[in-house]
């Protein structure tokens, strides 16, 4: 058969879609890959709602491990009067994580301490473990 000037014939009229598909296609499983890599990170924050009322306040002080660290940068475990040295952090910590698991540190620094004694506790406490670290403003 013989083509009319200006008319085409059906085939010539069929898009062809595969390209598209292919490209589509690679573009979902790209968009798959990458959502699966992300990962979000959070942090939770710590409020008086979770706390539970019933409890006495003295099993809340043996839950946490609290030091001081006054002007001159000693470090005060547990309000105990004699000073540690920053050596002894560690251990202690690992000593009164065992006696209780679930344990936080709190770090009260003083105004006049430096924040290399602040950080070294910080550090001691997370290679002791502890997930909970917290610091609160001295009083």
């Amino acid at each position: 058969m013989k083509k009319i000037a200006g008319r085409k014939s059906e085939d010539d009229a069929k898009i062809d879609l595969t390209p598209m598909l292919d490209v589509v296609f690679i573009l979902l499983i790209f968009f798959v890959v990458t959502a699966t890599f992300l990962s979000e990170t959070s942090i939770s924050a710590a409020s008086s709602d979770n706390n539970n009322n019933d409890t006495p306040p003295e099993d809340n002080d043996k839950k946490n491990i609290l030091f001081e660290i006054g002007a001159n940068n000693e470090i005060i475990l547990n309000g105990n009067p004699r000073p540690i040295i920053p050596t002894q952090i560690r251990s202690n910590i690992d000593q009164l994580k065992a006696e209780n698991p679930a344990a936080s540190v709190i770090i009260q620094p003083d105004h006049d301490s430096d924040v290399s004694t602040l950080v070294l506790i910080m550090d001691s406490a997370r290679q002791a473990g502890m997930a909970n670290i917290s610091i609160v403003e001295p009083n």
